[in-house]
């Protein structure tokens, strides 16, 4: 059989198999398919596709008869994918020609016309952007959720007492009402690295078409506004070809992570028999199968574990991208799968964590009794040595002096008598106990950013306006 005749008789995919005279080996075609993962952005590749055929009608490259039985059309595709009618095939490679065959045996020739001025390049580079547009608000609004979450127990517990920490030693006294407040802060500016990383990735790559523009009288300003863009790309090899978009979304992703991270780390710290400063409920917990009095806190360990699994997802994007030439490659195609499971791993933690933070539990007594070890009022001494004219430097002398003497004798600081105290500096006098107690000491750092609980409330008010 001559060549001609091969190709003839060959199924080839019908969306570029003209050129070709032989089949697709069934390994290669599932190996480069992205079908079964790509598919989840149908309703992105729909909303493209009838933006383009309304602005092919604009421009009349598109009769009014096939754009109404493309729009019908499309709308029965949809119909068809969420009621779980529509059969997705791996030998058409993806999502988009699954969704132009399907269109195409329900409505002819006018499906076919669908695809005039577009390639797949520009075609899959705005689903991905439509995609992560909305996903990126889902992500939004459930780190507001944690935010709310954090504030509440923020006002609940502004004056119970903890230790603060520096090298996981005891530092100074703070309340934890403050403490939540730090891990609001830190979602705050991932909110907000996320609100950047939309409003640039918000550009409309179609008209692009493979990588330099069509020769039809396309309007792509049309275009980008029927979609909610804030217009078309400039460069047409910029828009197929870049994914820095989705690499922003995973670093902001992964700094995320990050902290919810830390905020696991500390809540595993303090669930422990060893610090008991915090009970989380039953429901973000599991048991042992061997011990029976144990109560593993799941869900922060897990979030913990999964921020290597976003932090790896970046480096694969970043690696994807690293040595390509303009414009679009086939390597691309590896840029969803990382994605989509960032995505999906940051929505469920931080599901998971908004959650689970209102629920919490303090166990207020703990807490204190803690805090009152380690000598957390030592700079509380210093500070008044100062005020009474002792330079600092003096002053922290004299303050780990007395401390020296504590430890030898088993005291707090409070628990010296004054007679002992005034013997390490004669400006003590009977108000330094003032300054010895917790609550002095949280109470003096009562300035913007402090840990005062007056200062916590009125963070928490100031705080609630910004979400």
């Amino acid at each position: 059989m001559s060549a001609k005749d091969q190709k003839k008789t060959a199924k080839v995919n019908q969306s570029w198999g003209g050129r070709f005279s032989e089949q697709t080996d069934a390994f290669v075609e599932a190996f480069t398919a992205s079908v079964e993962f790509d598919q989840r952005m149908y309703r992105q590749d729909i909303a493209g596709s009838r933006a383009h055929a309304r602005m092919l009608n604009k421009v009349a490259v598109l009769s009014d008869d096939d754009l109404s039985a493309i729009l019908k059309g499309l709308d029965q595709v949809e119909q068809e994918i969420e009621a779980g009618e529509f059969e997705w095939s791996v030998s058409r490679e993806d999502v988009h020609m699954n969704i132009e065959a399907r269109l195409t045996a329900i409505i002819g020739d006018a499906g076919k016309r669908l695809h005039t001025g577009r390639s797949r390049n520009d075609q899959v580079a705005t689903d991905i952007r439509l995609y992560l547009r909305e996903q990126i608000e889902h992500v939004i609004n459930e780190a507001k959720r944690l935010q709310q979450g954090l504030l509440g127990l923020a006002e609940k517990e502004a004056d119970t007492i903890m230790p603060g920490f520096t090298h996981l030693q005891v530092a100074q006294p703070v309340t934890f009402g403050h403490h939540m407040l730090a891990w609001f802060e830190m979602v705050a500016r991932d909110v907000s690295r996320y609100e950047d990383c939309r409003e640039r990735m918000n550009m409309c790559p179609l008209g692009a078409a493979a990588l330099a523009g069509t020769s039809y009288p396309i309007d792509r300003e049309f275009s980008a506004k029927e979609l909610g863009f804030t217009g078309p790309m400039a460069n047409s090899l910029d828009a197929v070809s870049d994914r820095d978009f989705a690499i922003e979304f995973c670093a902001a992703s992964a700094m995320l992570m990050t902290h919810l991270s830390r905020m696991s780390e500390e809540l595993v710290i303090w669930s422990s028999a060893q610090f008991n400063f915090i009970d989380l409920p039953d429901r973000f917990c599991t048991g042992s199968s061997i011990m029976p009095q144990k109560k593993n806190p799941d869900v922060p360990e897990l979030v913990r574990g999964k921020t290597g699994r976003v932090n790896g997802n970046l480096i694969s994007l970043l690696t994807l991208m690293k040595s390509q030439p303009l414009a679009y490659n086939k390597d691309n195609q590896e840029d969803k799968e990382p994605l989509f499971d960032t995505l999906d791993t940051v929505r469920g933690s931080l599901r998971a964590f908004a959650d689970m933070i209102p629920a919490i539990e303090c166990k207020h007594a703990n807490m204190y009794a803690a805090a009152k070890q380690g000598f957390s009022t030592a700079t509380d001494l210093a500070d008044y040595l100062v005020r009474k004219g002792l330079p600092f430097r003096d002053a922290h002398e004299v303050v780990g002096s007395a401390v020296a003497v504590a430890l030898e004798k088993e005291l707090d600081l409070s628990d010296l008598s004054l007679d002992e105290l005034q013997g390490f500096s004669a400006m003590i006098a009977e108000d330094v106990f003032d300054v010895l107690t917790l609550e002095g000491s949280v109470a003096s750092r009562n300035h913007i950013g402090g840990t005062a609980p007056e200062q916590v409330r009125k963070a928490v008010i100031e705080a609630g306006k910004r979400i």
